[in-house]
């Protein structure tokens, strides 16, 4: 339960920051778009959390994509979300590649503090599995019936869902492995099923992509908050470059709110506010 509050908090006032954009569906009954966000704080009735994680990019030339998706893992699973409940949809073609000049790691920095592959690392989905068809079912529940337990989203009215998406895009569409794409239509028709079969309470929505605000315009469903790193017509930067790797290892928009959430707990009193103050402007 306090996961997703912290991550809730840490959306609210990002209507102040020029670089990031929050979209909220349409929710049920009247009320100010004040309110609807604060009722993303109320835990009545709020029983578990899930994580859906997605890298939709292959290839070693978007390492840094592996990199962001897999830095959010560590990030969520360190703020209490078990493995149980995160389902990870990966490549997975980076740590053992051959051009990987340091075998079966992945890094988001130059430094290489940190491996993000270690050694507890589940993929649920992985390879040719990270498809648009096989996201949109595990969103909806359409799943094949001899499905295992791990590639499935066991949610219910309530389940504070978190999904984050990186990968190539542009206007209204995703990148999945550069065979195919995924629209804003796509996406905003399986929350509106979500909503319908009562597969959860609250959903927040993050995305990583140029013109990532654009794949939740369409957004209709309820009680769904959203936060893409570029606008419309906008683009979405790397960040740290690997002289040794020889690639780009993270996004900018995935660092910075990364670097933050990594100074939040379970009991965090932070808002959206102390994150806007660290990532705005020029650097993202």
């Amino acid at each position: 339960m306090h996961v997703i509050r912290a991550l809730v908090r840490l959306a609210i006032a990002v209507f102040a920051a020029h670089t990031l954009c929050v979209g909220l569906a349409q929710a049920a009954g009247a009320g100010s778009t004040k309110k609807k966000i604060e009722q993303f704080l109320d835990t009545d009735n709020h029983t578990n959390n899930w994580a859906v994680l997605v890298c939709t990019s292959r290839f070693w030339f978007n390492y840094r994509h592996i990199a962001n998706t897999m830095s959010m893992y560590r990030t969520v699973k360190r703020m209490g979300i078990p493995d149980s409940h995160i389902i990870l949809m990966l490549a997975d073609d980076v740590a053992c590649n051959p051009r990987n000049c340091y075998p079966g790691t992945v890094f988001d920095h130059p430094q290489k503090t940190t491996d993000l592959y270690g050694d507890n690392v589940e993929v649920d989905y992985r390879g040719y599995e990270v498809t648009v068809e096989n996201f949109i079912r595990l969103l909806t529940g359409r799943v094949e019936q001899h499905t295992p337990r791990n590639k499935r989203l066991l949610t219910d009215d309530k389940s504070n869902i978190f999904i984050y998406m990186t990968g190539h895009g542009g206007e209204d569409f995703l990148k999945f492995q550069d065979s195919e794409e995924i629209n804003s239509y796509d996406i905003a028709d399986a929350m509106q099923q979500m909503w319908e079969k009562q597969r959860y309470r609250e959903i927040l929505f993050v995305i990583d992509t140029c013109q990532a605000n654009t794949m939740f315009s369409k957004f209709y469903a309820p009680n769904v908050l959203s936060i893409g790193s570029s606008k419309k017509g906008e683009n979405s930067y790397s960040h740290f470059h690997d002289r040794d790797i020889g690639v780009s290892v993270i996004d900018r928009f995935t660092y910075y709110n990364l670097e933050f959430f990594e100074s939040v707990d379970m009991s965090s009193k932070h808002t959206m506010a102390d994150l806007v103050s660290c990532c705005h402007g020029p650097r993202i």
